[in-house]
């Protein structure tokens, strides 16, 4: 399936359950394992559920694959990996605590700040 087409869906699928602050990350440049992370928020275990359900069930409609789905007995971070695309469905606290956004952003990482002690 063509990866517009299917990140199409997936977006499609996330915004269907109601998934907030969704963010799609292209990590062609970043590895050859995937071409895109897939990163959205739902309020409670029960969501996060209903989330990767949606978007393994939307993909399988139009044909799509569903590699695996790991994450879902406790609903606090659920991954639906699709190949191509790699979808995490997190809790707020989860995905701050991660911050996979920092880590697929194409930007470089935060230099540490240098100590202020004085010897």
């Amino acid at each position: 399936m063509d990866i517009r087409k299917l990140q199409k869906i997936v977006v499609s699928a996330l915004e269907d359950v109601k998934g907030t602050d969704i963010e799609v990350f292209n990590t062609t440049k970043l590895t050859s394992l995937f071409d895109r992370v897939v990163i959205a928020t739902g309020s409670s275990n029960r969501q996060v559920k209903a989330l990767a359900r949606s978007v393994h069930d939307k993909v399988k409609e139009a044909g799509g694959a569903v590699v695996g789905v790991e994450g879902e007995e406790s609903g606090e971070w659920v991954l639906v990996d699709l190949g191509d695309i790699v979808v995490h469905v997190m809790q707020p606290t989860v995905r701050a605590y991660y911050n996979l956004e920092e880590l697929w952003s194409a930007r470089p990482p935060k230099a540490p700040k240098p100590s202020s002690d004085k010897e």
